[in-house]
């Protein structure tokens, strides 16, 4: 661990650290005029952060989390004290969440892909990890199938018991399909039966006690629902909730309150935006709303899951921040804001007593800090910083705008802007978020950084479809993937042209994932806007993209979601439209991506060589959808700078 420092001497450091020896390039001035700014090597936005998601233990001295090491992502536990640290390899294995049992044991939950009668399946598994030696236990039976990695509750009593639910059989006509619940001890695990599958119900919930109270019935093409629910267990479960179609949400509670048959829901308020309310369960009323917030929706509630109680509640508005219920939580984040000034503190992890705490010092223009906060001695010392070679130094400012769509419609969007520029006639890049149905908010971005530090303005709107703005707005992206999507990405060029932000000649687009799908789209439909385009990992034919997602359970849901939001996916999809693209194109692709197949790209690749049309393809052969490696990255930035400088230069 290193040397504790007080919490006013970080505030001081995110004031502006001095950039570290051989972390500049030089910069050279055309006679005469004044020389431009120093750029930043692109393997310093490349790092990988060396710790992701820090979570504690109850007994707060030790920590789990995801640890860049050489380039690699790996899952460790370690001592807080400095004593030991067990290193898991991750290899072809996705380790997607981790929970501490007690102060001596921790599940994670893992993902592989595995040849099942031809074909590739991806299968979850859980795992117990003794933090005192490194120990892995399997928790799954040998007959386990696809999916048994659900982990219902954790003791909160220093026991070593879980319940896990888990699927027996891949076969649908078969009783194992149906995922039974067993308890299980972490430290050898042993199986006791808890309650068998039950037709047609593929998720199960418990409350706060270890009660299974809840279910989610799904129809074999995920078009029908339906919520079970019992008041007890020695109660027979009730159905309480149906939902048809994909826009027809189950009202799931997210909190067995101790008042019987009381629970905590997120449902949209008389504005459609999602908050936080009481509801009973028995009388299926809602009661008095907990919390909400004009103009967003929430993104949930904090749940001490010892106590079971609620904490708080996690909104995004400009940028994510955590509204504390808990006096001593509220107390703490004040404390920590105020001696922090100038940066966003948010709270990540805590010990059981929350006399330890893990706490996230940073901003949208500084990649930030991990740090640990001790009440004892209050004080703080730095777990780790997100960029070793930044520190907490900060670079290129970034705000929030609002620009109105052609029919009206106002945009929130993220602009981020090269430090020490003029802000006016720039050379623009329009980065579209991925989801589609998700949001960028005010928080770093190493891509966008790392565009404003070669000099050019990025915007990022949050054009309609995207979430957490009301389901009003999630709806008007119903039908609009590749149509007035697109048109309200073209129409956050032209507000900065107007507002002397951008030079509507030097526009280029990069995306990511679906942003990689309006890359491309971008380049085939509206290329006398832009002079390039670079698409990561992005979706051309939406047709094959249903065929891949729709293979397991629930595939019919699958094709009527993409199906609401594109109503002709010939029309809408690249691939079937080469000869239309009008402007340079570069595809990055992983070949071990699992989210949007690397065929995606390489489909669309050999569509525009057959065409004639200019592009350039980057296989990356170990990289994923997520940009986990650090050589991933850097051959990405690396690709992307030269491939900017040639079309498009700052």
């Amino acid at each position: 661990m290193q040397k504790k420092v007080r919490l006013l001497a970080a505030a001081a450091m995110l004031c502006g650290l001095a950039i570290p020896a051989g972390a500049q390039q030089q910069a050279t001035a055309e006679p005469g005029k004044a020389a431009a700014p120093a750029r930043l090597d692109v393997a310093v936005f490349a790092e990988l952060p060396p710790v992701q998601r820090p979570e504690l233990s109850p007994d707060g001295k030790h920590v789990a989390a995801k640890l860049a090491i050489n380039g690699a992502q790996y899952f460790a536990v370690m001592d807080l004290d400095g004593g030991n640290r067990h290193v898991i390899g991750a290899g072809d294995i996705d380790i997607n969440w981790w929970r501490w049992v007690n102060d001596s044991w921790l599940v994670i939950g893992i993902r592989r892909e595995v040849d099942v009668e031809g074909d590739k399946w991806p299968i979850t598994r859980a795992v117990s990890v003794e933090a005192a030696t490194g120990k892995l236990v399997p928790l799954n039976t040998r007959d386990t199938a696809q999916n048994g990695d659900d982990v219902l509750w954790m003791p909160h009593d220093g026991s070593t018991r879980v319940l896990l639910s888990a699927q027996t059989s891949i076969y649908s006509n078969e009783p194992g399909f149906w995922p039974k619940v067993d308890e299980v001890d972490v430290t050898n695990g042993r199986h006791r039966p808890v309650m068998e599958g039950r037709e047609g119900v593929m998720d199960w919930y418990a409350d706060g006690s270890g009660t299974v109270r809840m279910g989610v019935g799904t129809s074999m093409d995920g078009r029908q629902r339906r919520l079970l629910y019992r008041p007890g267990p020695r109660e027979s479960f009730r159905v309480i909730d149906r939902a048809k179609g994909i826009n027809d949400g189950l009202l799931m509670p997210k909190l067995f309150l101790s008042d019987p048959g009381k629970a905590l829901v997120v449902q949209d308020d008389d504005e459609g935006f999602s908050a936080l309310w009481e509801y009973d369960l028995i009388t299926m009323q809602r009661g008095k709303k907990v919390f909400g917030v004009a103009g967003y929706d929430i993104d949930g509630p904090v749940i001490d899951k010892g106590a079971a109680t609620l904490l708080g509640v996690n909104v995004t508005e400009k940028a994510a921040r955590t509204e504390w219920f808990d006096p001593g939580m509220a107390a703490l984040q004040r404390k920590l804001s105020e001696r922090v000034k100038g940066a966003r503190v948010q709270i990540t992890s805590y010990s059981a007593d929350r006399s330890v705490v893990i706490a996230h010092v940073g901003d949208a223009n500084a990649p930030g800090a991990y740090f640990i906060y001790t009440a004892a001695d209050d004080m703080m010392a730095a777990l780790s910083m997100n960029n070793k070679t930044l520190g907490l130094r900060r670079l290129h400012p970034v705000t929030t705008i609002q620009y109105k769509a052609r029919d009206g419609l106002e945009i929130p969007a993220i602009l981020t802007l090269p430090r020490g520029s003029t802000g006016k006639n720039l050379p623009l890049i329009l980065m579209p978020h991925g989801g589609p149905e998700a949001r960028d908010e005010e928080g770093w971005d190493f891509i966008a950084q790392f565009l404003a530090d070669r000099g050019y303005a990025v915007i990022q709107p949050n054009y309609r479809g995207s979430s957490g703005l009301g389901t009003k707005f999630l709806r008007k992206g119903d039908g609009q993937w590749g149509l007035g999507m697109q048109d309200d990405l073209n129409d956050a060029v032209k507000a900065l042209a107007d507002r002397g932000i951008a030079d509507p000649k030097r526009v280029c687009v990069v995306g990511a994932s679906y942003g990689g799908y309006a890359a491309l789209r971008a380049a085939q439909r509206d290329g006398g806007l832009f002079r390039c385009a670079v698409s990561y990992a992005g979706v051309s034919d939406l047709q094959r993209m249903v065929t891949y997602d729709s293979q397991f359970l629930g595939g019919g849901a699958v094709k009527d979601y993409i199906k609401s939001k594109a109503q002709d996916f010939r029309v809408v999809s690249p691939l079937f439209h080469a000869q239309d693209f009008s402007i340079p194109v570069l595809l990055v692709h992983g070949k071990k991506d699992r989210r949007v197949p690397f065929n995606q790209s390489k489909v669309m690749v050999d569509a525009l060589k057959s065409a004639g049309k200019p592009y350039e393809f980057l296989e990356q052969r170990d990289a994923d959808h997520f940009f986990s490696r650090a050589e991933d990255r850097l051959t990405f930035l690396t690709a992307m700078e030269a491939f900017l400088a040639r079309y498009n230069p700052s």
